[in-house]
């Protein structure tokens, strides 16, 4: 059977384009990969199209249109999750407009599908105190407690997301001074972020008890398989260190946390410390500066702190009525119901 235009087109831009011109990182594939499998099993099961006979004329936005709404009632998929189908089929779409030319407003049609408004998430972060009893609870005396340290204390110092530190090679690792840690982020860009005195000496030991220093192309943390850590056993690991803490310490922390709010958590420490935001993007590999305000924005104490510095207020200072201070009748006024 003659292969559609559809499959052509699909298969160049998974096989071809995502990794060789875009560089995206194998989890933005699988996820795009994992939109299309959905779209398809929509096609054959709810349009009667089976994928071997799926054009691209077959699809314009209102079969989008419907394949998304049968994503949220069908499926009970949250609106998050039907923008970032969208946002992958959208972006297909984009390399067809330079592929396929004459295709042009076919598929401006298609991105002309909006986003749906979906309601803005707190941003969740540790105190100080919060990260240092979180660190407090692996168990130096064992071989697994030493390599959980080293590695939360990594994950935090360099603001690192998930899969860049289960990416990291020993060959990564620059220990000479300055020490700094390679990290790989979106698109294969690679940035050079120093690490702190503390966890420059956690990582020369665990480095040195597992005679990582002359095996470049390890990855620097593996599970007990002796295989690369994946971002579930990072979170897990996580997950059971916040019990730990949370029965222990006396700082309140959430119930529940995920790799990303130790970067969070870093960010808004040097946000809330003088950092400049440009240095805060530099080390968490934002493309944009813009992206990084998002930290600003969800600091309250220096909102607070900028609003007091501004000028003084001038709402009067209001003392306490002398009633207020009256415990007899104070305490009539509260028996005065029952």
């Amino acid at each position: 059977m003659k292969p559609t235009d559809f499959a052509i087109q699909l298969s160049k831009y998974l096989g071809s384009y995502l990794p060789g011109q875009t560089g995206s990182s194998v989890n933005t594939i699988r996820s795009y990969r994992d939109t299309f499998t959905l779209f398809l099993r929509y096609c054959k099961d709810e349009r009667g199209l089976s994928p071997e006979k799926l054009t691209l004329g077959h699809i314009d936005h209102h079969l989008v249109e419907q394949f998304l709404l049968w994503l949220e009632q069908g499926r009970g998929c949250c609106a998050g999750t039907r923008n970032n189908r969208l946002a992958a089929i959208h972006a297909f779409f984009r390399y067809l407009q330079l592929e396929c030319p004459h295709l042009l407003r076919h598929c401006q049609e298609i991105l002309s599908v909006p986003y749906k408004k979906t309601q803005q998430k707190v941003m969740r972060y540790l105190t100080l105190d919060g990260i240092k009893a979180l660190l407090a609870q692996p168990d130096t005396r064992t071989a697994a407690g030493r390599r959980d340290l080293a590695m939360l204390s990594l994950l935090y110092d360099t603001g690192a997301r998930a899969q860049e530190l289960c990416d990291l090679r020993c060959e990564d690792v620059r220990l000479s001074s300055p020490t700094v840690i390679r990290l790989t982020g979106k698109g294969n860009k690679a940035r050079l972020v120093p690490i702190m005195a503390p966890t420059e000496k956690l990582l020369r030991q665990y480095l040195g008890e597992h005679n990582l220093n002359h095996h470049g192309g390890l990855p620097l943390f593996c599970n007990r398989a002796g295989k690369k850590l994946t971002r579930a056993g990072v979170a897990y690991i996580l997950d059971k260190y916040l019990s730990q803490a949370q029965a222990v310490s006396a700082s309140a922390l959430p119930e529940s946390i995920s790799p990303h709010c130790l970067r969070h958590s870093k960010a808004m420490h040097l946000l809330q410390s003088g950092v400049n935001l440009v240095y805060i993007r530099d080390l968490l590999g934002h493309a944009d500066v813009s992206t990084t305000e998002v930290y600003a924005r969800a600091d309250e104490q220096l909102k607070r702190k900028a609003l007091e510095q501004a000028y003084p207020s001038p709402t009067p200072a209001t003392n306490t009525s002398a009633w207020q201070k009256d415990g007899d009748l104070l305490d009539w006024l509260k028996n005065l119901g029952k």
